[in-house]
Order: C-alpha cells, then sequence, then structure tokens
C-alpha cells in the first residue's frame, strides 16, 4: 500500500469549483418549469452540462492534489466517460424535475440519481488510473454511495422545496458538501498499490494535460458563475435612477363580434378562450363569443393579463377557476360561475405552470 497526502490548497479549490457548479446549475434553472418545452429543454441541457461538468472537475481538482510516492496517470477515454456519465445521470434528475409533477417522490428519485451520479462519475474516473491501482470494498462503496444520496437528496430538496433565493443558496451548499463529502469519503476508504499493468484502452493522459483540461472546465464554470451570480445579487437600484413610469397607453379590450359590429370585452371578465381554427371563442358567463384574433395571437396579448395556456386549443384565466383536479399526468381546470364552460383540460406540458399559478 502506497502513503499518500492531499495538497490543502487543492483540497479547498475543489470545494470552491462544487459550491460555484452547484450554485449557477440551480440557479439557471430557476423558473424554467414555466418555459416552453423547447427552451425549458435548452436550460436543462445546459444545466446539466455544468452540474455534472462542476462534479467531473471537483473530483479531479481534488485527484491533481492527491500525492503520491509514484508518477500516475489517466486513461483518456476512461476520463472522458467519468465526465459523460456525470452530465447525463444529472441531466436525468433533471428532466424529472422540470417535466414531471414536482412532488416529494419526484424530489427523492432526482436526489438518488444524482447521488449515484456523483458515485458513478467518481469510480469511473478511478477506475482510468494507470501505473497505480485504486483498491477498495464493495462496503467501502456502499458507505460513499449512502453518504452521496442522502446529501444529494438534501441538496434537491433544499433546492426545489421552494424555488426562494434562500432555498438556491441552501441547495447550493448541500450540492457542493455532497460531492466534496463523497469524493473524500470514498478516497479516504481507499487504498493505492503500485502496478505496471498501463494498456488500458485509449492514451496515457498525464497530470498536465489534465490540469489543462480541467483548469478549461473550471474557467468555463467560473465564467458562468458570474454571469448568473452578476442578477442574483444584483443590488436594488437607487431610486433617483428610476425612470418615471409613462402613462399608460390606451388599450381596447378583446374584439369579438355580434350582428356585423364588433364589440370589447374586458379581459378580466372572460374566464377561457378556446382555440376555433384560425379564430377563437371567448366564454364570458353563459356567452359563447366569437373572436378574429387566433389563439397563438389571443396568447401573446393576453399574457399580460395572467391568461395562461392550459391546452394547445385553450387559455385559461386563472381568477375564474373554481377548482382543479390533478390526474396521472394531466389536470382539469374546473369554472363553476361559468355557464357555457364547465371545465378546461390541461395538458401533461402545461400542468406544471397552471398548478404555480393556482398555488396548488
Amino acid at each position: 500500500m502506497l502513503d499518500y497526502s492531499h495538497n490543502a490548497w487543492l483540497v479547498a479549490a475543489s470545494l470552491a469549483v462544487a459550491l460555484m457548479a452547484g450554485f449557477t446549475g440551480l440557479y439557471l434553472t430557476h423558473g424554467a418549469s414555466k418555459l416552453e418545452p423547447q427552451r425549458r429543454k435548452f436550460i436543462v441541457a445546459l444545466a446539466a452540462i455544468i452540474l455534472g461538468g462542476g462534479i467531473w472537475s471537483m473530483h479531479f481538482v481534488a485527484m491533481l492534489g492527491l500525492q503520491l510516492p509514484i508518477l500516475f496517470y489517466y486513461d483518456a477515454l476512461i476520463t472522458l466517460i467519468s465526465a459523460l456519465v456525470a452530465i447525463l445521470m444529472v441531466g436525468l434528475a433533471l428532466l424529472l424535475l422540470h417535466f414531471r409533477p414536482r412532488t416529494m417522490w419526484t424530489i427523492i428519485a432526482a436526489g438518488v440519481i444524482v447521488g449515484l451520479g456523483i458515485v458513478v462519475m467518481h469510480y469511473v474516473g478511478m477506475a482510468g488510473m494507470e501505473l497505480c491501482r485504486p483498491v477498495y470494498t464493495v462496503w467501502d462503496v456502499a458507505l460513499a454511495t449512502l453518504a452521496s444520496v442522502v446529501l444529494s437528496t438534501l441538496a434537491i430538496w433544499a433546492a426545489y422545496d421552494k424555488r426562494t433565493q434562500r432555498n438556491i443558496l441552501l441547495g447550493t451548499v448541500c450540492f457542493g458538501l455532497a460531492v466534496f463529502t463523497m469524493h473524500f469519503v470514498a478516497t479516504g476508504l481507499t487504498d493505492f498499490i503500485a502496478s505496471e499493468d498501463a494498456g488500458r484502452a485509449g492514451p496515457a493522459l498525464n497530470n498536465q494535460v489534465l490540469a489543462m483540461g480541467v483548469t478549461v472546465a473550471v474557467f468555463m464554470i467560473c465564467g458562468a458563475f458570474l454571469l448568473t451570480g452578476i442578477s442574483f445579487f444584483a443590488p436594488d437600484p437607487d431610486p433617483v435612477d428610476i425612470p418615471m413610469p409613462k402613462p399608460a397607453a390606451f388599450r381596447a379590450g378583446v374584439p369579438y363580434e355580434r350582428e356585423g359590429q364588433t364589440f370589447f370585452a374586458e379581459p378580466d371578465k372572460i374566464a377561457a378562450i378556446r382555440a376555433e381554427g384560425h379564430y377563437t371563442v371567448l366564454y364570458i358567463g353563459a356567452e359563447k363569443l366569437f373572436c378574429p384574433w387566433s389563439i397563438t395571437v389571443a396568447e401573446s396579448r393576453l399574457k399580460q393579463d395572467g391568461f395562461l395556456r392550459a391546452h394547445r386549443s385553450y387559455l385559461v384565466n386563472p381568477t375564474h377557476v373554481s377548482s382543479f383536479e390533478r390526474h396521472k399526468d394531466n389536470g382539469t381546470c374546473y369554472f363553476g360561475g361559468v355557464d357555457a364552460l364547465t371545465k378546461v383540460p390541461v395538458s401533461r406540458t402545461r400542468l406544471t405552470a397552471i398548478r404555480d399559478a393556482l398555488g396548488v
């Protein structure tokens, strides 16, 4: 067995990398569930790269600080696989959180997946060591896995129980500690022995080349951290610099046609709007009124009035919803005071936005 120690500065740097990656990824997804599916997928993918890349970077910053009495290298292919595994598993957890109903079980499942992702990344990365072989037992892996899963689940719960700035900061600390603790618990339970077998697949990756790659990854994480942090920590504007509000421009209501004339309905009186080909139907009390707007135009113009797309064919005014029923992967909004329309379906992709608007 080889004696080893750690460079204290690189240990501290590894914790800083984990915290910056955690903050950037968790804050980047703030409000993502309210975005359109395509934009939400892009944000989730970007956050997965940052969080998964942060796990990988933290691991190899710490490994660069591992001081052994012999030289050792890394297999380039296995090192790359370890990074991709972390990104994919974190991405799966984020997909659950942002594309499925956010229940306690969803949060627990996401936390378990992130925790397992950290563990798999660590041991795959360690398997890439050449000229030096890590030695550990099943119980060592089980203990490290337990620590990682518990702390990762706590991090996801803290960050996603309520999406406030306080929760994001708490989730950041828990995420950073999850990655940091798992690594050093696992490393502390691992012994290292010298090995002359360097015949693994892929070219050997020495510490200098690895350090350059890790430095680039950490630089990108730091840049992303600064870009997201500048809005998170932005001070309140000086009242002197706040421009005086301009007088509100005249804005007609929602047009509808009756007996050859065009009338205008007040948006707050409209309970829902249904697509009818290239036109729409307004539901006000017991009336169904023909509107020349398309459902896309209605959504764009009435967004500021609180209207939300509940289904590809329906816009709803949350203030008129009298009750809500959640099904397995969709829902239904009911309108108690609207005789012309008693209920509107809520599609799976719109469920989170509707529930957030209704506070359920």
